[in-house]
């Protein structure tokens, strides 16, 4: 039975005659267009941007113009974070969870119900979601989740994927950019890379040569000389007309396949390397980044060209730090990052500091510089709260914060915040440093690394010691311990996976119970 109160009746009538009669003049702001570009496998130091306090021999050699124009427009963050490998990251921007909480902890095969981890003789392999994630509730070895492109359209967002999607195994929902939220799939399936970059080969689409790298979608390029980088630009471009056309927001993600491998040439570029003395390998890869950055570019130069410029949002990021094996990197293995130490597949800073750059008109001041560390699961609710959703239904927990507040006052610090990396998978046969089996947390200046195998710990500052050469362990063992024990705990809470030994068929012990 229902109570109705006359006077509420009456002021609600009063209201809305109200409403009717008198209109708020204030215009109302229409939502940002926000465009997320990310880079595969790119380094910290891999620009000519320079992400630490001076510019090193690594920024000198390479060409990202439009880089510097990001950034001087925009906000430069020297302490990013992503995840060792590709498809944790991807999954963690996705959905705002960390790795060790959604449990896709390694990249994943294309193929359904394959473990991508290298096979160990005394470990059997974490109990991880092999097969990705999963917008679609009850599909094995998945993570669920609400994806965040779905979120967006929601609200009013015209959503477009371009280039690498690797979220999920093929005959899974989570391969398909369309199951995700996306309107517009261009190029994005269930592959970590491409076959080809170049068009003479049908970027892998070569009859009776293909393999599930073969880069779909682009069938108007075969031939033409177009290097990959560039087609998937072109494509973005003219998805971009349609929703520019009748002024509505749009969500693009240009998730380029550069620079990971194989190491092709960019022929626009690629001479001007070698003729600076790089070697083939070093050419190629430096020949991969300009041409990313020349993307970059196209993308800024066509939204100043629509007049979008000043109500659109770019966030640039990498998925993981740079490849430092060699081959097929040139040089001696390990050494392509450095200052940093390790590369790709590493929780040490050289496989998880990432070049990352933010520009919002009207609320980032140009070449501002951000230092507060932030990590990839961050740009989930960070921008959801740039296309002003304050309220969203999402059946996850979202383990990211938003970095809107870093934007408005880029000297605000958190030390007190955890981040936490855990690769409980082997990525490579032989390892490598801080490869296979690691975990990490970082607080304020001070980062833990634990080796899961041999139970160690080794205790960094990074404030002091960003090439985490010193090993502080021993000089601060209280420190050790009390960062141990975080890390421990966060990962039971989050049921992180661990390896399985072969003889106990147990899990190996978490960090604070290694002895």
């Amino acid at each position: 039975m229902k109570t109705i109160i006359p006077g509420i009746c009456l002021l609600m009538s009063a209201t809305l005659n109200t409403s009717a009669q008198f209109k708020d003049p204030r215009p109302v702001k229409p939502k940002p267009n926000i465009i997320v570009f990310l880079v595969d496998d790119m380094g910290w130091e891999d620009t000519s941007v320079p992400f630490w306090d001076q510019l090193t021999d690594k920024n000198k050699r390479f060409r990202t113009p439009n880089m510097e124009r990001l950034a001087q427009e925009g906000v430069k963050f020297t302490n990013a974070y992503a995840t060792p490998v590709c498809t944790p990251s991807r999954v963690s921007m996705i959905t705002g969870m960390n790795a060790a909480h959604h449990g896709v902890t390694n990249w994943t095969s294309p193929h359904k119900d394959v473990n991508a981890d290298a096979p160990d003789s005394m470990l059997d392999s974490a109990p991880w979601n092999q097969n990705g994630f999963s917008p679609v509730k009850g599909v094995p070895q998945t993570v669920y989740a609400t994806p965040l492109p779905a979120l967006l359209k929601t609200a009013g967002y015209y959503t477009i994927h371009a280039g690498k999607a690797h979220w999920g195994a093929m005959g899974t929902p989570g391969a398909n950019p369309y199951n995700m939220g996306f309107l517009v799939n261009i190029a994005g399936h269930a592959a970590g890379h491409p076959q080809s970059y170049l068009s003479e080969e049908n970027y892998g689409n070569m009859p009776g040569k293909a393999t599930p790298q073969a880069v779909p979608d682009l069938e108007e390029y075969y031939g033409t000389g177009t290097f990959l980088t560039e087609a998937l630009t072109r494509e973005a471009l003219k998805a971009l007309d349609e929703p520019v056309s009748r002024q509505q927001p749009f969500y693009l993600y240009l998730a380029h396949y550069a620079v990971h491998v194989p190491l092709q040439a960019d022929k626009r570029y690629y001479q001007h390397y070698l003729d600076i003395g790089l070697d083939a390998a070093e050419a190629k890869y430096a020949s991969l980044i300009e041409g990313m950055d020349a993307s970059l570019g196209a993308v800024m130069d066509y939204l100043t060209t629509k007049k979008i410029a000043g109500n659109t949002v770019i966030l640039f990021m990498s998925d993981n730090g740079g490849l430092s094996l060699a081959p097929p990197r040139g040089g001696a293995p390990h050494t392509q990052n450095l200052p940093l130490r390790a590369g790709k597949g590493s929780v040490y800073e050289g496989g998880i500091r990432e070049p990352m750059l933010v520009k919002w008109p009207g609320k980032t001041k140009a070449g501002s510089v951000v230092q507060q560390y932030v990590m990839i699961e961050d740009f989930f609710p960070s921008i959801l709260e740039m296309a002003g959703m304050q309220l969203y239904d999402a059946v996850q927990q979202i383990d990211g914060r938003s970095f809107v507040p870093l934007l408005e006052d880029p000297a605000a610090t958190d030390s007190l915040r955890a981040l936490v990396w855990h690769y409980p998978n082997k990525w490579i046969p032989n390892g490598g440093p801080g490869i296979n089996y690691k975990s990490a947390l970082r607080q304020g200046r001070w980062k833990i690394v634990y080796d899961q195998v041999q139970r160690r710990t080794e205790l960094y500052d990074l404030v002091a010691d960003i090439g985490e050469k010193r090993d502080l362990g021993a000089v601060y063992p209280d420190k050790v311990q009390a960062l141990l024990t975080m890390l421990s705990q966060q990962l039971q809470q989050w049921h992180a996976p661990m390896p399985i030994d072969k003889v106990s068929g147990k899990p190996l012990p978490w960090p604070e119970n290694r002895r």
